[in-house]
């Protein structure tokens, strides 16, 4: 009996190190969107019903955008505040219907001004794997 046991958790290891990697390649595949400036591409990650988190707002929170129209609108801030941003030195975790990205962005403000921050992202993912809730932080420095 514990030998079948044993084969059964190692079998259900293996598969979460599949799942584990497949996640963590869509997580790469999200980043690179993001690199190209590419709303359709990168709102194909994201649920119907998906919350986007950002690092600033009046809240605790930060400001919360709810549904894909409404967290498309504010990715859409997000390049016209930054139009060169770019995502680097990216590295990605997942656990679970859970994942994390951590990442350093880089751009420039329309006015002139060079942005580099360290950050990450907090992920709750749908069973198939679509972003239903991302949670973004940065560092504050300076």
């Amino acid at each position: 009996m514990g030998r079948s046991n044993t084969h059964v958790t190692i079998s259900m290891i293996n598969k979460d190190v599949g799942v584990t990697t497949e996640i963590r390649s869509r997580l790469q595949d999200l980043v690179d969107a993001f690199n190209a400036h590419d709303l359709d591409r990168i709102m194909g990650f994201f649920a119907e019903d998906c919350v986007l988190e950002t690092p600033q707002g009046p809240d605790p929170w930060g400001t919360r955008y709810l549904g894909r129209s409404a967290v498309r609108q504010a990715l859409a801030g997000r390049f016209e505040g930054l139009p060169d941003v770019h995502y680097g030195d990216a590295e990605h975790w997942a656990c679970g219907n859970h994942a994390v990205s951590k990442w350093l962005l880089t751009g420039t403000t329309p006015d002139g001004e060079r942005v580099e921050v360290r950050g990450c992202d907090l992920f709750d993912l749908t069973p198939n794997g679509q972003v239903r809730r991302k949670d973004s932080y940065w560092k504050i420095f300076g």
